[in-house]
Order: structure tokens, then sequence, then C-alpha cells
């Protein structure tokens, strides 16, 4: 059984959501805007019972949910921490999530060559993209798949330092991955292009914009389930990727080409940090859908 879209559901070309935060809870169960999905951080609701619990129940009476994790830690060689994947497995039974994402990174592993307790990191650091990390990650996506009975989505990540024996790129690991596994790819428009402003100060004399087209270009258009957008933040040596501000144009501009070349996937506005009042996020709704008819428009002219 599948969530079934709510009756104030608006779109016209292409699904839209918002990450649905705290500070918010109470005025879109109150208001019930038009949204076409709801997105929410899995970890903060595996505690069964209890106020959290009951308050994403009550988004699910409204809105389809989709559960985004930050902990699964895909990339691990360490492999899946069976623990989280039960309290993960129970979340999905109850909510009936329309999707489930987490990053194609690492965030476990061990200190020791000897067997030892994993320990945890309190980042999402970036695997390397070879042969061999792509073994591991694909081993434990078909964990995560088999033990929830269906796909998941797995993210790019916005990476603040890079590995020097890669032999594959990105965009060709993702394509692997899905490829082996039968996954879907979640593509975050914002981290490709944080990841390239950060080349740009690191050297590169490459056009950010260029090799983010060129990076939305390369992924397999049949296996992207979702689009991520958000802010970042330009430090002077260093751009991060905090979701604290809105969609910059630069950003806009590659939402309508991963559009045009993806077509009409779901999209989600995140917001996590220095987080404002609801109808900001609206606001940033309307601006996507507005942005992906045009997109969509110019992709069947």
């Amino acid at each position: 059984m599948t969530a079934t879209e709510p009756s104030m559901q608006t779109s016209a070309v292409a699904p839209v959501g918002i990450g649905w935060r705290h500070p918010h809870h109470a005025e879109l169960l109150q208001r019930q805007p038009a949204l076409d999905f709801i997105e929410v951080h899995s970890e903060n609701f595996f505690a069964p019972g209890g106020a959290a619990r009951a308050v994403l129940r009550q988004g699910r009476e409204h809105y389809p949910v989709s559960l985004h994790g930050v902990g699964l830690s895909l990339g691990s060689a360490a492999g899946i921490d069976g623990a989280h994947l039960d309290q993960l497995a129970a979340l999905v039974a109850e909510i009936e999530p329309v999707r489930v994402s987490d990053h194609a990174c690492f965030a476990r592993g061990s200190l020791s060559s000897r067997p030892a307790p994993a320990v945890h990191a309190s980042d999402l650091l970036p695997t390397p993209f070879t042969r061999e990390a792509l073994d591991a990650m694909c081993a434990n996506v078909q964990r995560v798949q088999d033990r929830l009975r269906r796909p998941i989505a797995v993210e790019n990540l916005s990476a603040y330092v890079r590995w020097r024996h890669n032999e594959l790129g990105e965009p060709e690991f993702l394509n692997l991955l899905a490829q082996r596994t039968g996954c879907q790819l979640l593509v975050d428009v914002n981290n490709i292009f944080v990841n390239a402003l950060n080349d740009k100060l690191q050297g590169s004399m490459h056009d950010p914009l260029v090799v983010c087209k060129n990076w939305l270009d390369a992924i397999d258009p049949g296996d992207v389930a979702e689009l991520h957008l958000a802010g970042h933040v330009d430090c002077g040596d260093i751009v991060i990727d905090d979701h604290g501000s809105r969609v910059v144009p630069q950003v806009w501009s590659l939402y309508r080409h991963a559009l045009e070349r993806f077509g009409a996937v779901p999209s989600l506005i995140e917001w996590d940090t220095d987080v404002p009042g609801l109808q900001v996020l609206l606001d940033e709704v309307t601006a996507a859908r507005e942005h992906a008819n045009r997109a969509l428009d110019t992709g069947a002219a």
C-alpha cells in the first residue's frame, strides 16, 4: 500500500514538497498548505510512540511522507548497523512513505583492524569512487532494500575533501550503483553546485555551471526519483551546504536543466538552519513550480 495524494495537491507539472521541520509542525497541520508531499529526517522519528511519532502520523493523514535518512552509512566497509535498520524498518512499516532515501557516504567504521565496536562520525563523509567502495555500497544498499522490501533512493553528497585514488567519476559511480542494486537516485542540485564552487576555490579553471550541467547529463534519467534544492553559504575560502537560505539563481538554472533531463520528478525545498517562517518555504515552493513549468514546457518544445 502506498500513500495517496492529498486533496489540496496542486502540482500542475512536477510534485514539489518541503522538508517538514519542528518549528513548522503545528502551523503546517493547522494551515494544510497546498504541497505535494512532506519530507522528514527518519532518525528524528525512530522512537516508537511518543509525541514525535504522533505528529508524523498526523502529517501522514494530510500529505504523502518521504523519509530521508542521515544515518544508514551506506558506504561503510563496516556494514549496516542492524539496530538502525530495525528502527527504520519499523518506521517505514507504520508510515508507509512514498520514498525512503539516504546518502552515498559513510559515517560508521572501525578504528582497529581487529574486530571492535564500530564508531560513528558526526558528519557525512565521502566514499572513494573506487570499485571496491562500490562493492561495499552495493552490498549495504541491497541489505537495506531486502529488509525494507522496496528500492531506496541514494543522494549525492556535498563533500569537502577528495580521495586521491578515485577510479570512477561520481555520476558513473552512482549509475553503476543503481544498475547493480535497482536502487534509485536522489539528485541534490545544490550539492553539485557547492562541490563545483569548492573545486574552483581549489584551482579548477572550469565554469561551475558547465561542470554541473555535465554532471547532470551523465546521470541515467530513468534512475532519478527526487531532486533536492537548498541554499548554501560562501565563507570566502570554502562554500558550505548549510540549508540556511533561499535557493540561488544559479541553482534554479541547474534545476531547470535537471528537469529537462529527468522529467517531472518530485522536488524538495530543504531548509535546516536559521529556519524562517513557513511562508518563506512556501514561497520557494511557488518558485520551484514556476521554474518547473518553464523547464518542462521548454523540454517539450
